[in-house]
């Protein structure tokens, strides 16, 4: 009945104002269309695997790779000067994740994202480089490590492939001009998504890292780099 309603008043409003195009009724968070038009099945199983598969699953490596470095006594080993690598490495991605989930995809996001990936892949090269010469990096902390540093990649390639004008438009080209500000997402995507991946940052991502940089920072008070493990 209810929906029955809103449809019958979207109609009223379509017939008031021909030609126009209004956002559809109903709104899921794959629905990020700024335009209002309903997204291709293309689009909508990209959005889906990019929401609901690609996110949910960076916190599987993330938690591993917490469980490794911890393995390897990483407090009197590496130190506070590693935890805090690993913090910059989350800041570089965490930034335009956030700025895509609450925000329209648009040139600022993208290169948002861009900036980040780049970021992202020097500081762990950073963390690697320090961190084999003080601890053991076993073999599956680097291939975990490989997943952490190739999801990163996937979910901007992802964001290219959902607003390719607005790629193009960073670079001049194409026929839609470079939107260089932050803007809301609409439709937005549905609080219940955003309180739960805020929810799986927070206890996945967030919190086990927390533990281990104050637990770094129990042993060593500095950020200082460690001396070299004698060989």
């Amino acid at each position: 009945m209810r929906l029955t309603i809103i449809e019958n008043a979207a109609s009223a409003v379509r017939s008031a104002f021909p030609g126009q195009k209004l956002p559809a009724v109903g709104k899921s968070a794959e629905l990020t269309s700024r335009d209002g038009d309903e997204p291709t099945d293309e689009e909508r199983a990209l959005r889906r695997y990019l929401l609901y598969v690609l996110l949910p699953l960076w916190f599987v490596p993330g938690v591993a790779d917490w469980y490794w470095h911890k393995r390897s006594d990483i407090e009197h080993t590496a130190g506070t000067h590693e935890s805090l690598t690993h913090a910059l490495m989350m800041a570089s991605v965490g930034l335009p994740v956030t700025a895509a989930l609450l925000c329209d995809i648009n040139a600022l996001v993208l290169a948002m994202m861009m900036a980040g990936v780049v970021s992202h892949e020097a500081i762990s090269f950073w963390d690697v480089s320090y961190a084999r010469k003080r601890r053991e990096v076993a073999a599956i902390e680097q291939h975990t490590h490989s997943f952490l540093e190739m999801l990163p990649v996937m979910a901007m390639s992802m964001a290219i492939c959902l607003k390719p004008r607005q790629f193009a438009a960073i670079f001049g080209r194409g026929d839609e001009p470079a939107r260089w500000k932050l803007e809301p997402k609409r439709p937005r995507l549905t609080i219940r998504y955003i309180a739960t991946i805020l929810t799986g940052v927070t206890a996945f991502v967030v919190v086990p890292y927390a533990e281990e940089f104050v637990r770094c920072w129990r042993v060593d008070r500095t950020l200082a780099p460690h001396e070299r493990a004698a060989d």
